[in-house]
């Protein structure tokens, strides 16, 4: 269930209830938000999302904190309807191929 991001689909009901967006940042965890500094804190202005450019350009492969914080912030810097289009595409192609899946 895990490799194929099944169990991430509750998550959508977020999203009907306007808590989360379809394309976002990645949702922090609470532990995360502890260790916050100010480059951090702007990746909170944008709701998280189910997808994003974590979850397209290497998902659990990505261990750094840094890199995911990078990612996020790439996203809200280019941020415009047609690149949610090209994330939600990306993640369709992403979440059928046989090398995907979180870990």
């Amino acid at each position: 269930m895990r490799k194929t991001s099944l169990d991430e689909l509750p998550q959508f009901w977020n999203v009907l209830k306007g808590e989360m967006s379809l394309v976002g940042t990645r949702p922090p965890t609470p532990d995360e938000l502890e260790h916050y500094e100010v480059p951090e804190w702007q990746r909170l202005d944008v709701k998280p999302g189910m997808t994003g450019e974590w979850q397209v350009n290497g998902r659990s492969s990505i261990k750094k904190f840094e890199d995911v914080i990078r990612l996020d912030l790439r996203y809200q810097e280019n941020w415009t309807l047609m690149y949610d289009v090209k994330l939600i595409l990306k993640t369709i192609l992403v979440l059928f191929s046989k090398k995907s899946g979180a870990s």
